[in-house]
């Protein structure tokens, strides 16, 4: 198996070691390598580091009761969402909506 596959895997380094027969330390700087490779490739593609982003909040569910006011959120799913122009959505379920 390849190193990288194993890093993957969340196995400790140690283990890596002995299974591949390279050097644990070695070991631990490719997987530090990775880490740092894997965070700039996030950075790099994050939706916050230019141009504008719509933020906003909705709540999904049955239509609202007639006569009822407010804004009827009860039983429904709050959702939370981020709209880069010309890019990628982003959308999450609030699970603890007070």
């Amino acid at each position: 198996m390849s190193i990288l596959r194993l890093s993957h895997l969340d196995i400790q380094a140690k283990k890596v070691s002995k299974l591949t027969d390279v050097n644990r330390y070695t070991i631990n700087k490719i997987f530090d390598r990775l880490r740092l490779l894997i965070a700039q490739k996030c950075e790099e593609e994050s939706l916050f580091n230019q141009g504008e982003i719509e933020l906003d909040e909705s709540y999904f569910g049955a239509k609202r009761a007639r006569g009822k006011r407010g804004r009827g959120s009860g039983g429904k799913v709050p959702v939370f969402g981020m709209l880069k122009r010309e890019g990628k959505v982003y959308t999450q379920i609030v699970k603890n909506c007070s």
